[in-house]
């Protein structure tokens, strides 16, 4: 039985923006002491995100608590580090994010670089998002982040442009599990361009009010919260606009398991488990799974008219 940490601690109240962080660190460089409930007042240049209802009450908008910030820290599927899940944090922490470029070009009419500082200065906004892993087992995450769609606006995709393709770090010094020969490094993932442009689809940068750590995919990371967790693809360095659909890593290194849509269905088994029940972390019983991770109503309308037992 896998071992998972007992221990729950309070959501942080104030989820920090790039003005913010650097803030906070100057204050315990100073001694000072930053209550986690406290207010902070923006200055005329600052953009504060403010948390919501439910981060205050400790849940998502279902009511179901938050995973606790040990867990999601340190029970993580990331296999360019460890196909462990508790290694993948201490094979990470040496890991550099700095300096960091995102390159965001194909099928657009503004390509561009993004370095760090110019990602953390999109506007940060707080979402609890479920997290649902093909393994049957998931989380409750409260992301800072900021839409997909507004770092797509600035680089203008072109009429010809259909999916979006992420490639993460290739970095064999670093990650150890690239060294791996079986898969076919680097990570990539894809999504169609109405998927990208959803309102829910986010680029995370931090989570629970803090800078998000190495193990659960630092600096900047997908989060598509209605698809299993394998499509919201870490440490992105390149994001491409295509008119193909982009072969994801797990498409092509197991092809008869898994799917270009990911899509949470509790109606479609993988080949290997049902994915009719899942265990959330921090939880002895198990709960339904709900169609597209309890997001149906917000999208639904995506994949009308799809056979989402063909397209999965």
């Amino acid at each position: 039985m896998e071992k998972i940490p007992a221990s729950e601690i309070t959501p942080e109240h104030l989820y920090l923006t790039r003005r913010q962080f650097i803030v906070a660190a100057s204050a315990v460089a100073a001694g000072a002491v930053l209550s986690a409930c406290g207010i902070q007042t923006p200055t005329p240049q600052s953009s504060i995100a403010q948390p919501s209802p439910q981060a205050s009450k400790g849940t998502d908008e279902l009511g179901d608590k938050l995973t606790s910030f040990d867990t999601v820290t340190h029970y993580n599927n990331y296999y360019e580090f460890s196909l462990e899940k508790e290694q993948v944090a201490p094979l990470s922490q040496n890991f550099k994010t700095t300096p960091w470029t995102v390159q965001v070009g194909g099928l657009v009419n503004k390509p561009r670089a993004f370095g760090l500082d110019d990602l953390l200065n999109f506007t940060q906004e707080e979402r609890i998002y479920r997290l649902r892993c093909v393994e049957a087992w998931s989380m409750v995450i409260p992301w800072t982040g900021f839409p997909l769609s507004k770092l797509l606006a600035q680089v203008e995709p072109q009429s010809k442009a259909k999916y979006v393709r992420f490639e993460t770090l290739l970095d064999t010094k670093q990650m150890p599990g690239q060294r791996d020969s079986y898969f076919g490094w680097p990570y990539v993932e894809g999504l169609r361009l109405d998927e990208a442009l959803h309102d829910l689809t986010i680029l995370a940068t931090g989570l629970y009010g803090k800078p998000l750590p190495p193990q659960d995919g630092a600096p900047i990371r997908l989060v598509v919260p209605w698809k299993y967790g394998f499509k919201s693809c870490k440490s992105i360095v390149k994001i491409d606009l295509v008119e193909e659909m982009p072969i994801s890593f797990w498409m092509a290194s197991a092809p008869d398991e898994y799917g270009f849509y990911a899509n949470v269905n509790p109606d479609v088994s993988h080949p290997r488990w049902s994915q009719a029940t899942e265990r959330r972390l921090g939880e002895l019983s198990r709960r339904k799974t709900l169609l597209f991770n309890g997001y149906a109503d917000q999208v639904a309308q995506l994949y009308a008219g799809m056979d989402l037992r063909k397209n999965f």
